[in-house]
């Protein structure tokens, strides 16, 4: 994988087009940057069969993965590792926000206020105003309304 590879995997994802790979070999960085860059399959040329072409094909026209099953348990425990590694010191989850933020996020979204949230939580007012202060900017939002719907619609609530 070379940078010209990646860059045309990039922008062909941000295009809105879904991208799957054949490639002679792959090694486990290989799939990394792939997937990093907005690839959604992988099939190594030397085992690929007309059906495992369309199979990835249709997956990835429909929001998908491919990945050839001996890959599959490299590129899992990569994700364990960010997870376990980098993520969870800083309180954070793979979903990008952390377990105070989506309860602070939860309470807003069953229309309670600052007060109320603090006093559920054991917070203090200043804090629950950080916390949503935190995730508006974060993620472009207006208000708290905007970060509830936001978080909806991305699945974290």
């Amino acid at each position: 994988m070379d940078k010209q590879t990646i860059d045309l995997i990039r922008g062909l994802h941000w295009a809105g087009r879904p991208v799957v790979l054949i490639v002679i070999d792959l090694g486990s960085s290989d799939v990394t940057a792939a997937v990093e860059a907005g690839a959604t399959g992988l099939i190594r040329r030397a085992s690929a069969t007309p059906g495992q072409l369309l199979s990835a094909i249709r997956g990835a026209v429909n929001g998908e993965g491919f990945l050839p099953p001996d890959l599959l348990g490299g590129l899992l425990n990569q994700v364990r590792q960010v997870q376990t590694q980098v993520l969870a010191p800083r309180g954070l989850t793979l979903s990008g926000i952390s377990e105070r933020e989506r309860d602070v996020l939860r309470l807003v979204s069953e229309g309670c206020d600052t007060r109320e949230i603090g006093r559920q939580l054991s917070y203090s007012e200043r804090t629950v105003k950080n916390v949503l202060q935190d995730v508006t900017r974060r993620y472009g939002l207006r208000n708290r309304s905007h970060a509830v719907a936001y978080a909806l619609r991305q699945g974290l609530l």
